[in-house]
C-alpha cells in the first residue's frame, strides 16, 4: 500500500516540491478557506455569547406580567381606568392555572433615583429597593457571595432582613467587612442583611441589579403601607408547555377578576422571554447557516484550485505515468498517487487554516479579557470542537474528491501515448 511504500511518500515529496511557488498558492486558497470559516463561526458565537450575557440565568420559560389602563369600557367602568393587582390574584393563579411553574409577585419600593433612601452610620445613597419572594431567584436568579436569599421564613413572618447588591455594599461597607448581621436603615426602618449578591447578567443590566436591595415581599407590604398591593408577577410555565399558553390563561383570569372587558387586550401588559429568546436564537440559527454557507462556497473555491493544478501536474508527468503503466504499475496505484497528493495538499492547508484560525480566536478572546472590555454585542468567541473537526474531515474528504478527476485523467491515457509525450 502506498501509505507504507517511502518511495512513493519521496515520489509524492518531491513532486510537490518541484514548484514551490505553485504548490503554496493552492494549498494558500485551502488555508484561507477554512481559516475564514473558523473565524466567521468564532465571531458568530462571539455575537451570540454577547446578546445572550444580559440575561444571565434567567429563565427563558418567563413571562412578566403588569398592569396597564384599560381600553375599553366594561360592566359600567369607563375606558382609561387604573387597577392594580393583589394577593388574591396571587392566589387565584396558582390555584386556577395548571401550567404555572413558579411565581414570584414583586413591589418595588422606591427607585432611589434623586434622593437618599438608605443609610448606614454617616453613610447615605439611593438604591432601588424590591420586594420579592424566593422564587424570584429560580426565575430571574442573582450569584449569591455572602450569607442566603430571602427564604419563606423571612415571607411569613415578614422580617426585617435584607439581601443587598455588591454596588451598596461598596458604598455602604469599608472593604474588609463582613456585612452579614450588619444593619442598614431603609426609608427610616432598620433591614438586617443576612445576604449579598453579585447580577450574573452583563454590562448595563448588571450596573441596575448590583446596586438594588431585596426585602421580603410581605414585609414591604405591611412596614410601608402597600396593603395587598403586587407591583407585577414573574411566572415560568412547567416543562413542555410554552409560555404563551400560560400567559394567555393568566391574562384571561386577571381581566375577569378586575372586570376587565374580554376583548381589551392591552389592559394586562406582559412580555414573554421565550418569544424573544426564541427570536434570538432563531436569527443567529440563520447567521450561522450564513456562515457555512460562505465558508464552504470559499472552501469550494480551494478545492477546485486543486483539483486544476492537479490536472496541470498530471498534464506535466504524461510521460512519467505512461513509464509506470508501461512496466506494469496498475492502474489503482497510479490513481492513489495522485488522491494521496491532492489529500495531502488540502489536509496540511486545511491544518494550519484551522489551528491558526483557534489561535486568532483565542487571541482576541485574552485581548478582551486582559483589558476588561466588555461589550453589549460581542464576547467569548469560540468554535465548537466538533464542529471544527467536522469541517476538517469534511475538507480532506472534498480533497479525495478533487483528486479523482486528475487521477482518471492520468490513467485514461494510454501508455505508448504517454511515452510519445513531449
Amino acid at each position: 500500500m502506498i501509505i507504507f511504500d517511502i518511495d512513493k511518500w519521496h515520489e509524492i515529496y518531491f513532486a510537490l516540491r518541484k514548484n514551490p511557488w505553485r504548490t503554496f498558492f493552492t494549498a494558500f486558497g485551502v488555508f484561507w478557506g477554512i481559516f475564514m470559516l473558523i473565524i466567521m463561526m468564532g465571531a458568530g458565537e462571539g455575537l451570540y455569547n454577547g446578546a445572550s450575557q444580559d440575561l444571565g440565568d434567567m429563565s427563558t420559560n418567563s413571562v412578566f406580567m403588569w398592569t396597564q389602563r384599560t381600553t375599553m369600557p366594561y360592566k359600567g367602568f369607563p375606558r382609561g381606568r387604573f387597577y392594580q393587582f393583589n394577593n388574591d390574584d396571587t392566589q387565584a393563579i396558582k390555584d386556577n392555572i395548571a401550567e404555572l411553574e413558579y411565581i414570584a409577585p414583586r413591589l418595588q419600593g422606591w427607585s432611589g433615583e434623586g434622593t437618599n433612601n438608605v443609610v448606614r452610620g454617616e453613610r447615605t445613597g439611593g438604591f432601588q429597593i424590591q420586594g420579592d419572594y424566593p422564587e424570584i431567584n429560580i426565575i430571574d436568579p442573582v450569584n449569591i457571595t455572602r450569607g442566603r436569599f430571602i427564604n419563606y421564613n423571612d415571607i411569613n413572618e415578614k422580617r426585617k432582613v435584607a439581601v443587598i447588591g455588591i454596588r451598596i455594599f461598596d458604598e455602604m461597607f469599608n472593604p474588609d467587612e463582613n456585612p452579614i448581621g450588619e444593619y442598614i436603615q431603609i426609608q427610616g426602618v432598620y433591614f438586617k442583611v443576612v445576604g449579598m449578591f453579585e447580577s450574573k447578567k452583563g454590562n448595563q443590566q448588571a450596573t441596575q441589579e448590583n446596586q438594588a436591595i431585596f426585602i421580603p415581599f410581605t414585609t414591604l407590604q405591611k412596614v410601608y403601607n402597600y396593603g395587598n398591593r403586587v407591583g407585577w408577577y414573574s411566572m415560568t410555565a412547567k416543562k413542555d408547555v410554552p409560555v404563551s399558553v400560560l400567559e394567555e390563561k393568566a391574562k384571561e383570569l386577571l381581566r375577569k377578576r378586575h372586570s376587565i372587558h374580554p376583548d381589551d387586550k392591552r389592559a394586562v401588559g406582559s412580555f414573554n422571554m421565550e418569544k424573544q429568546w426564541n427570536k434570538m436564537t432563531n436569527l443567529f440559527k440563520g447567521i450561522r447557516g450564513l456562515v457555512w454557507i460562505v465558508g464552504l462556497g470559499t472552501l469550494l473555491a480551494g478545492v477546485i484550485g486543486i483539483s486544476n493544478i492537479m490536472l496541470i501536474v498530471v498534464k506535466e508527468r504524461t510521460k512519467e505515468i505512461g513509464i509506470q503503466r508501461a512496466i506494469g504499475a496498475p492502474p489503482k496505484i497510479i490513481i492513489t498517487q495522485i488522491i494521496v497528493e491532492s489529500v495531502i495538499l488540502t489536509g496540511f492547508a486545511g491544518y494550519f487554516g484551522l489551528a491558526l484560525g483557534v489561535g486568532f480566536l483565542e487571541l482576541i478572546n485574552y485581548v478582551l479579557t486582559s483589558s476588561g472590555g466588555n461589550s453589549n454585542m460581542f464576547a467569548n468567541p469560540e468554535v465548537d470542537f466538533g464542529s471544527a473537526m467536522w469541517a476538517l474531515g469534511a475538507l480532506v474528504v472534498s480533497g479525495m474528491f478533487a483528486g479523482l478527476i486528475p487521477a482518471w485523467r492520468a490513467v485514461s491515457i494510454k501508455p505508448i501515448d504517454a511515452l510519445r509525450d513531449e
